[in-house]
């Protein structure tokens, strides 16, 4: 391996990560995160990613109506601090040249500093891992409130016109549950981070909670999938 890593129970967790900014998108730990890559630097990023460990670092973009165009030449858009690392599970091409992954979600991370750009033009960082052992770690019982939850879940669905598996969703563990609506509910880009950096899995389900209870007025319809 080019750059110092650490071995875990999860697999390697190198030093620096390819970070891949997207707003409103979320990846937790233990989660699944289907992705079409397309531009250029991003098909390179990838095809470097399936060389080394396979992970891939997903981050927000602190503004959601910046541009994530490159800058060659000064300071990149401005991205959270705190980010998912997902592992490719699945890969696959396109007759088009696109390329179709999965990301399995490791643990989040917290970038401490940024390298210069790669030849090919996706964005590096140094990371650290200490503050996140527990997302290595075997989920455990988190003494959620299921009952409530789900109970703000349907009525945060009615309101949006959103559909779901409700078999999947109640036969899911409380860990699955939880992961899964967290990534797939259409939150603000703040607020999915907020998810992402709360700090356990109770919390966690407390927040998403709350977004039910107070999220927006229904606007549009749709399906969220519980995997």
């Amino acid at each position: 391996m080019a750059e110092s890593a650490r071995r875990t129970v999860t697999g390697v967790l190198p030093d620096v990560l390819p970070l891949f900014p997207l707003p409103g998108v979320l990846l937790l730990p233990r989660g699944r995160l289907p992705l079409n890559i397309f531009e250029p630097r991003y098909l390179a990023m990838t095809e470097d990613a399936l060389k080394s460990e396979r992970m891939i670092g997903m981050v927000q973009p602190e503004d959601p109506e910046a541009s994530l165009a490159v800058n060659p030449d000064g300071p990149q858009a401005g991205v959270y601090p705190v980010g998912c690392a997902g592992r490719m599970t699945q890969f696959s091409e396109t007759d088009d040249g696109r390329f179709l992954i999965t990301l399995g979600g490791v643990s989040r991370f917290r970038i401490e500093g940024e390298l210069p750009l790669t030849p090919a033009g996706y964005r590096r960082a140094r990371v650290a891992w200490d503050a996140y052992a527990v997302d290595r770690l075997e989920p455990v019982a988190a003494g959620i409130d299921r009952e409530a939850l789900l109970a703000g879940l349907k009525a945060y669905f009615e309101r949006r016109s959103l559909s779901a598996n409700w078999d999947a969703v109640t036969s899911a563990s409380d860990d699955a549950l939880v992961t899964a609506l967290a990534m797939a509910c259409p939150f603000e880009p703040g607020e999915k981070q907020a998810l992402l950096e709360s700090p356990d899995l109770a919390r966690r389900a407390d927040l998403l909670l709350a977004l039910f209870r107070f999220g927006a007025a229904q606007v549009g319809g749709g399906e969220i999938i519980v995997q």
